[in-house]
C-alpha cells in the first residue's frame, strides 16, 4: 500500500509544479523597476499594464503588492462558490476548461491568505473559500468513485482534471482487485 500512496502523492507534486509553470495574466498594481537574477529579466512593471508570467514567478509579486491576478484569471471565494453550486446541482462531473482546476483553487488560496494578512478582505471570505473548495472536492470525489467501478467512457475521462485522472487510474486498480477478490 506505501507503494501506491508515494507514487501517488509523487504525481499530484508533478502535476502541482507543471501547474506552476503554466502562463497567468497579470495586471501591475504598482510601478516596479524590475531586477535580473541569473540572466532572467523580471519587470520593470508599469502600473495598469498586464503582464503574462509563469505563476511561479507572479507569486511573489503578487505578495509583495507590485502584481496582481487580472480579473479573467482570478479564484477568489466568489470564484469557488460558483464552482461549488455547479457541482452541486449537476450529477454528472462537469468539464472544467482548465485540466489544472484543483490545482488553481489550491494555489489560488494563497492570495487569499495575502489579502486578508493585508486587512483587504474579511477572514469570513476565507472561512468560505474553504468551506466551498471541500464542498468542491466532496461532490468530485463522489462522482469520481462512481466512475471508479466501471472504465471510463472517452466522455467521462474528458470531465476529468489531470489530477483527478491519477485518482481514478489509481482508484479502479484498487477497485478491480477488491472486486476480484469476493
Amino acid at each position: 500500500m506505501e507503494l501506491i500512496k508515494e507514487s501517488f502523492s509523487n504525481s499530484l507534486i508533478r502535476l502541482n509544479f507543471i501547474f506552476l509553470n503554466e502562463i497567468v495574466v497579470t495586471e501591475c498594481i504598482k510601478n516596479f523597476e524590475g531586477f535580473s537574477l541569473l540572466g532572467k529579466s523580471f519587470g520593470p512593471f508599469e502600473e495598469g499594464k498586464k503582464y503574462k508570467l509563469k505563476l511561479f514567478s507572479a507569486i511573489p509579486f503578487i505578495e509583495k503588492g507590485i502584481l496582481q491576478v487580472a480579473l479573467t484569471a482570478k479564484c477568489d471565494n466568489i470564484d469557488v462558490q460558483r464552482y461549488a453550486i455547479e457541482e452541486r446541482d449537476d450529477s454528472m462531473l462537469i468539464k472544467r476548461s482548465n485540466k489544472f482546476f484543483l490545482n488553481k483553487i489550491r494555489e489560488f488560496k494563497r492570495f487569499m491568505e495575502n489579502e486578508i494578512t493585508k486587512n483587504h478582505k474579511p477572514k469570513i471570505d476565507l472561512d468560505r473559500y474553504h468551506s466551498y473548495t471541500s464542498n468542491i472536492i466532496d461532490s468530485r470525489l463522489f462522482k469520481l468513485l462512481k466512475l471508479s467501478m466501471a472504465e471510463l467512457s472517452l466522455e467521462d475521462e474528458s470531465r476529468l482534471t489531470n489530477s483527478e485522472k491519477v485518482l481514478y487510474k489509481n482508484l479502479y486498480k484498487l477497485i478491480k482487485i477488491w472486486r476480484g477478490f469476493f
